[in-house]
Formats: structure tokens, sequence, C-alpha cells
């Protein structure tokens, strides 16, 4: 696979970060379906933390229950795991279903994780998938971009043309 067909994956510092680069995204017309967000920041340590759905609505609580309310709006198919060797993570898009697929078919590829394995199945190299990982471990924020080269290349235009949410 060329680097076009992969789905390009940035790596924010924040949420607020992460939140701009959607929000840029969305303005500049990439559909809120192409996107997948992944992170831990939602989390707090001395608040109880959690989430729930009510109809197409997600309602959150704790330190950074606002920004993951008002993400959830945008992105399809909320869901927070815990994932061994990365903890409780909340991720919302298309890598949902993926990661899901991977945790009912027991799916290993070569002794990944399972999120690490979704992200394999979803085209990431497996030196790239580890990178994340990794990231991810200390709190950072990845936002995938899934769909065709164009769709891709016109999320990477606009979030380089966009100097407030470049990525890490």
């Amino acid at each position: 696979m060329n680097d076009h067909t992969l789905p390009p994956c940035f790596v924010y510092d924040t949420h607020a970060e992460a939140e701009r680069a959607i929000q840029t995204l969305n303005r500049g017309g990439v559909a809120m379906s192409a996107l997948s967000l992944i992170g831990k920041g939602y989390h707090s340590e001395e608040q109880p933390t959690g989430f729930y759905t009510l109809g197409d609505k997600v309602k959150a609580w704790g330190a950074q229950g606002a920004f993951w309310g008002g993400i959830w709006g945008l992105l399809l198919a909320p869901a927070v795991f815990f994932l061994p060797g990365v903890g409780v993570v909340a991720l919302a898009g298309p890598v949902v279903m993926t990661l899901v697929g991977v945790l009912e078919g027991a799916v290993v590829v070569g002794g990944l994780s399972a999120l690490g394995a979704a992200l394999s199945q979803l085209g990431v190299p497996k030196d790239q998938v580890l990178k994340y990982e990794t990231a991810l471990k200390v709190d950072k924020y990845l936002l995938l971009v899934h769909g065709s080269a164009q769709v891709q290349a016109q999320a990477r235009e606009l979030l380089q043309q966009a100097p407030q949410v470049q990525a890490a």
C-alpha cells in the first residue's frame, strides 16, 4: 500500500488540539463519519468519570467531560474500553467497529494488542502502530482519517494550512 491509501493518523498533545483539528476538518468539508478519535484524556484521578448513551446523545462527566461530550456529538459510534497495556481508552468513529471485530474474533496480528491489531487491520504499518500505542500511553490523542486518497489528502492539506492544529 502506498502512503495515500493508509488512514493518516495525527497525534495531538491535548484534547483542545484534537478538538480544533476536528473542527477544522468539519469546516473544510471532511465528513465526520470519516474520522476516528482515540484518547485517554477524559479521566480524572480524584473524581469518578463515565459516560452513557441516550439515543444519539452521549452524556459525559468528569474533568474533561465537556470536551468528550462535544466531540462525541460530532463523531460516530462512541465507546470506552479497558485495553490491557494501554488502560481505559475512549474511541469514536470507524475505528470502534474494527476494534469490536478484533475483540469478538480474538484476532491477533503479530503479537499486537487489540488496539494495535485494529489499527493494523485499517492499514497502519506495524512500526507506526507501536508509535501510536506509545502516544496513547502518555495521554496523547490520535485522530485518524478514513476514506479515499482524495479525502485523506484533503485532510492533510486542511491540517497543514491551520498552524493551530499541527500534529505532534
